[in-house]
C-alpha cells in the first residue's frame, strides 16, 4: 500500500509539474508570473468592450515608476498619481516625457470608434499606454487601471505588495452617452461632504450622471434669489421625513458640488419638481396655492396631495425665476423639472402647465428633462423623458420618442435603489417590488420600453430615494452593489452582458469597498471575497 501511494503522488506530481509548464508557457518566458492578486483584463466593472491579454510578463509599478502627461491630460495624470501614492508609497512623479511608467495621451488623430468617453489601453511589462479621444475617456480608462491593480491599492497607508497590471489589450467604448445615479436631498437632506463622497464612488463605476432631487413635499434644499423663505422654511430644521432631514444647499455650495463633480468627468442635473411635490414650497409662499392659504407642513412620505397652482401668473413667474437661477449654476445639457405624480392637477391643467413651463427650459439654454409623465405635453417631443414605470407598456412615451424625445430608462422595479432587497433587509420600501442584484442586472434598456426604439434610448439611471436614508451609510447600503449593475448596463455592449461574469467580478470587487470602509450588502447573490 505503501509503493502505491507512492506513485500515485509521484503521477499527481508530474501531472501538476505539466500543469505548471503549461502555464509557464502561457505567460511568457521562464521567470515570468501572472498577477499575483488574481486579476486579469477582464476582471472590470463595467466590462469593457473589447479584451485581448497577452501572453508576457505584467507591468510592475515601483519605486522608479514615472506617470507621463502633458496639456489637457495632465489633471487625470495628477489624480491618477493622487489615487496610487497611498497605497504604494511610491513617490509616481508625473512629468512631461519619460519612459518605463504610465503614459496617458490623447490622440493626435481621433480615433471614431472610441468617441469622446472610450480609450484604448495597452500594458506590457516595458509600460502603460493609455489613449483617448477627450480627457474625460482617458478618465474612464483611468478607473479601469485602478480596478486592474491588487485591492489593496485602496488602502490609505503603505503596504508591502507587488502593484502589478496585467499584461494584453483594452479597447472601450460606453454603450448610452448618459450613464446616471439620482440623490434625493429633499426628504432628507444630505449634506455635500455626502455627496462628494457619493460622487467619488459612482465615477469609479464610470457614471457621468448625477440626478439631484432638490425639492418635494417635505423639504427645499437649493437658495433661489429672490425666495428666500423657499430655503428658511421649507428647508429648515424639523423639514424632512420626520422632521429630522432639515439643511439646503446655498447657491456656493451648490456651485462647489458642480466643480467637484466636473473634476471627476460627473455632470449635476439638478430638479425640481412640479406642478406636483411642491407642498414645501407652498408652505413657505402661500400665493403658490389657488386659495392663498399655506398647508400644513408635510413629514410623511404620502404623496399625488400637492399641486401649484396653474391658472396664477405668479406661479409662472416662480417657475421662470427657479429655471433661469439654476440653468445659470448648472454648467450642464439638462434641467429636470420632475413633472410625476400630479394627482392633484386636473389633466387639462398639467398639460397646460406643461406647454409653458418646458419652454422655459430651452429659453435658458438648457434641455428640458422630466419623469415620463411629461410625454402628456406635446412639448415634451424635444425633452429628454425618465421612464419610471413598472410597466413596460406607457403609449405616450412611445409616442413622444417618436416624434423626437429622447428617453431615460429607471423602471421602478429594476432601477430603484430604495427598493429593499428583500424584506428582512434594513432599509428602503418595496412599493414597486424587492430588488436584488440580479433583478437590477437581467434587463435589457435598449428593448425594455415597448414601442421605444434603441435609438430613441439616451442611458439609463438609478434613482436613490431617501425616504427611510438619514444617514450617508445607509444611501452606500442602498446603492452598492446595484449601482455597479447599472452602471454596467449603461456602459457595456450587450453582447458582453453574463450574470456568472459579472456575480464574480462583482465579489472580487467587495474587497475594495471594504478596504475604503463602504458600507454595501453583501448579497447573498454573490460569493464575497
Amino acid at each position: 500500500m505503501a509503493v502505491r501511494r507512492a506513485v500515485g503522488r509521484t503521477r499527481i506530481g508530474l501531472l501538476l509539474g505539466v500543469a505548471a509548464l503549461l502555464l509557464t508557457g502561457m505567460t511568457g518566458s521562464a521567470g515570468r508570473r501572472p498577477p499575483p492578486s488574481g486579476t486579469t483584463l477582464s476582471s472590470v466593472i463595467p466590462a469593457p468592450a473589447e479584451v485581448v491579454p497577452a501572453p508576457s510578463a505584467p507591468f510592475e509599478l515601483t519605486a522608479s515608476t514615472v506617470i507621463t502627461a502633458t496639456g489637457a491630460a495632465r489633471p487625470v495624470a495628477d489624480r491618477l498619481a493622487a489615487a496610487l501614492r497611498p497605497a504604494t508609497g511610491f513617490p509616481l512623479p508625473v512629468r512631461a516625457a519619460g519612459s518605463g511608467g504610465i503614459d496617458l495621451r490623447l490622440n493626435a488623430t481621433a480615433d471614431p470608434w472610441i468617441g469622446d468617453e472610450g480609450y484604448r489601453l495597452e500594458v506590457g511589462d516595458a509600460g502603460v499606454a493609455l489613449r483617448a479621444n477627450r480627457p474625460a475617456g482617458l478618465f474612464a480608462g483611468v478607473q479601469t487601471v485602478r480596478q486592474l491593480l491588487p485591492p489593496a491599492i485602496e488602502a490609505m497607508s503603505v503596504r508591502r505588495e507587488r502593484w502589478t497590471i496585467p499584461a494584453g489589450v483594452i479597447r472601450d467604448r460606453p454603450r448610452y452617452a448618459y450613464r446616471g445615479a439620482m440623490l434625493d436631498l429633499a426628504r432628507h437632506f444630505h449634506p455635500p461632504a455626502d455627496v462628494k463622497r457619493f460622487i467619488d464612488e459612482i465615477s469609479r463605476f464610470k457614471i457621468n450622471y448625477l440626478h439631484l432631487h432638490l425639492a418635494d413635499d417635505q423639504g427645499w434644499r437649493i437658495e433661489i434669489d429672490g425666495w428666500p423663505r423657499l430655503t428658511t422654511v421649507g428647508g429648515g430644521p424639523g423639514t424632512g421625513v420626520r422632521g429630522i432631514g432639515g439643511g439646503f444647499l446655498t447657491q456656493d455650495d451648490y456651485r462647489d458640488l458642480v466643480r467637484y463633480a466636473a473634476d471627476r468627468f460627473v455632470t449635476i442635473v439638478p430638479e425640481i419638481d412640479m406642478p406636483g411635490h411642491v407642498n414645501a414650497a407652498q408652505v413657505a409662499y402661500p400665493e403658490l396655492t389657488c386659495d392663498g392659504v399655506a398647508p400644513r407642513p408635510r413629514i410623511d412620505i404620502r404623496v399625488g396631495y400637492s399641486s401649484l397652482c396653474t391658472g396664477k401668473e405668479v406661479t409662472y413667474r416662480f417657475a421662470e425665476d427657479v429655471i433661469r437661477q439654476l440653468a445659470a449654476l448648472t454648467p450642464g445639457p439638462y434641467l429636470h423639472i420632475g413633472g410625476d405624480e400630479a394627482m392633484s392637477t386636473a389633466h387639462p391643467d398639467y398639460v397646460a402647465f406643461e406647454q409653458r413651463v418646458l419652454p422655459l427650459v430651452a429659453r435658458y439654454g438648457k434641455t428640458a428633462y422630466g419623469w415620463h409623465e411629461i410625454a402628456a405635453a406635446p412639448a415634451a417631443t424635444g425633452a429628454v423623458i425618465q421612464y419610471w414605470a413598472v410597466t413596460r407598456d406607457r403609449p405616450e412615451v412611445a409616442a413622444a420618442a417618436a416624434a423626437g424625445a429622447k428617453v431615460v430608462l429607471s423602471p421602478a422595479d429594476r432601477a430603484y435603489l430604495d427598493m429593499q432587497y428583500d424584506l428582512l433587509t434594513p432599509g428602503g420600501l418595496h412599493w414597486a417590488g424587492t430588488i436584488e442584484v440580479r433583478t437590477a442586472y437581467d434587463w435589457d434598456p435598449g428593448s425594455w420600453a415597448r414601442g421605444v426604439p434603441a435609438s430613441a434610448v439616451l442611458g439609463v439611471e438609478a434613482p436613490l430615494w431617501s425616504e427611510t436614508l438619514r444617514d450617508y451609510g445607509e444611501v452606500e447600503f442602498q446603492a452598492f452593489p446595484r449601482l455597479a449593475a447599472i452602471a454596467e448596463l449603461a456602459w457595456s455592449p450587450w453582447s458582453t452582458h453574463d450574470w456568472i461574469s459579472f456575480r464574480d467580478r462583482l465579489g472580487a470587487y467587495g474587497e475594495r469597498w471594504t478596504r475604503r470602509g463602504v458600507h454595501f450588502y453583501r448579497s447573498p447573490q454573490i460569493r464575497w471575497s
